[in-house]
């Protein structure tokens, strides 16, 4: 579905990407672990328009990394930004109709459905979006890219600063979205979650992959975790 090839991108004359390639199946949960630092956030930020890409990018086979940003998403890519992005003063109910797919061509998820999945939404469901504690703001978000109607969604650290109970219904949820054949691309920084529901897993240093495989093959390879993940 998300074929990466060759990819290269730069701030300035910094080489952030020297050369990633990766891919994501129709229906598949698949990780990018790192350090922060290792290019993680400007991989998908790349893919989805917001830095200039050097190599080619395939989304559903059709070539996507010369369009603009409303392009890749009308295409059906969805983006969960690291730092939210919601409209603090619209409220929890106004806020997902703006990631609502144009034309109102009916989708496989409506405002009900999401609303489903988030019942603490629900309850809030005229609070503004800028009271909402952070873990019900990643919630407001993720419900938003899902309005859209995604195949693919990339969705940037949403457990950071998470309480646990919060980061575990974070976790059961991206697990009941991938189950209605959405397909995820995960940047996490909690291995144990990357781990725990991912069917694939990469690993970025110093802005390459270092490492492509299962989670039992990860689990089994110290070298890698050492030198690429643990602290």
């Amino acid at each position: 579905m998300l074929e990466v090839d060759d990819l290269h991108a730069y701030y300035g004359k910094s080489h952030i990407l020297q050369g990633i390639s990766f891919h994501v199946g129709q229906g598949e949960i698949v990780s990018l672990l790192g350090r922060n630092g290792a290019g993680r956030s400007t991989a998908i930020r790349t893919i989805m328009g917001h830095v200039p890409a050097v190599g080619s990018i395939r989304f559903k086979g059709e070539r996507i990394d010369k369009l603009k940003t409303h392009e890749i998403a009308r295409r059906g890519l969805g983006y969960v930004p690291e730092d939210r992005a919601i409209f603090p003063t619209l409220t929890v109910r106004e806020n997902p109709i703006l990631g609502a797919k144009p034309g109102g061509a009916p989708g496989r998820w409506t405002q009900d459905d999401v609303l489903e999945l988030f019942p603490m939404l629900r309850e809030r469901i005229d609070a503004p979006g800028g009271v909402l504690s952070g873990g019900e703001q990643q919630l407001l978000t993720i419900c938003r890219t899902l309005m859209g109607d995604p195949d693919l969604i990339m969705v940037d650290e949403p457990t950071e600063g998470l309480a646990p109970m919060v980061t575990e219904r974070v976790r059961g949820l991206l697990e009941r979205i991938a189950s209605r054949g959405v397909a995820i691309l995960l940047i996490e920084q909690k291995l144990t979650i990357a781990l725990a529901i991912s069917h694939r897993l990469y690993v970025m240093g110093q802005g390459r992959i270092v490492f492509e495989g299962t989670a039992s093959e990860l689990k089994a390879n110290d070298t890698v975790r050492k030198e690429w993940l643990e602290i």
